[in-house]
Order: C-alpha cells, then structure tokens, then sequence
C-alpha cells in the first residue's frame, strides 16, 4: 500500500497473470500445465505478449529436460494437439536455463522485461 501527497491510499499488489487474447481469458499455468505434459520439460514460463489483432498472444520459455533435443515446433503440435487452439503458444522459445529470482522461483518480470515490456 502506497499514500500519495493527498493522503489517498493505493493498494499495490501483483500484476494480474491472465492473458487476454481474442476475447479469451487464458491462464498461463493452464498452458504450463499442459507444456508439461509432452514429458520433455525440465521447465516452462508462459507470459502474454501484445498483438495489434488479438489484444495478446501467448508465448512460452522452455528449458529442455537433460538430454532431450527439443524443437519447438514438435512442442507447439503437442500443445495444439492437447488445448483450444486460442490457447496454444503463438511464440516458444528454448532456453539453456531459466531466469530466477533469489528465492528460486521463475522470474516472470525478467521474462517481461527480454521481451521489451
């Protein structure tokens, strides 16, 4: 909670999460759920990125499981294959790690932030 110089109080909170593409509301962890299904994961993070069209888009980081040579095109035919075509990820991205923040969590603002946002 912040107080301006008025005395009016704000309440500051996290950034809601929910992507909005086409009139759809998609969860990312939804998405992450079903990333993981493929069973080539080690990790998956999934943000809403801006499009003129569809208001956003979802696009996905992927770390690959040790030893697993992983294209994103066979992972975005898994997701189309397994979730409502609004939800399949428009954009995937393979990463070598992860960016966490210092208490081990998936750093979704640093995800924002490579993505210019």
């Amino acid at each position: 909670m912040k107080t301006d110089d008025e005395g009016f109080l704000y309440f500051v909170g996290r950034r809601d999460r929910m992507i909005k593409s086409s009139g759809f509301r998609i969860s990312p962890t939804e998405v992450e759920e079903v990333l993981f299904k493929s069973g080539h994961l080690k990790i998956a993070a999934v943000i809403g990125v801006p499009d003129e069209v569809l208001g956003q888009t979802v696009k996905a980081f992927v770390v690959a499981r040790e030893g697993v040579d992983l294209k994103a095109e066979t992972l975005r035919e898994f997701c189309a294959a397994n979730m409502p075509r609004h939800m399949v990820p428009k954009a995937i991205e393979v990463l070598d790690q992860m960016p966490r923040t210092t208490s081990g969590k998936v750093d979704y603002p640093a995800l924002r932030r490579r993505e210019g946002l």
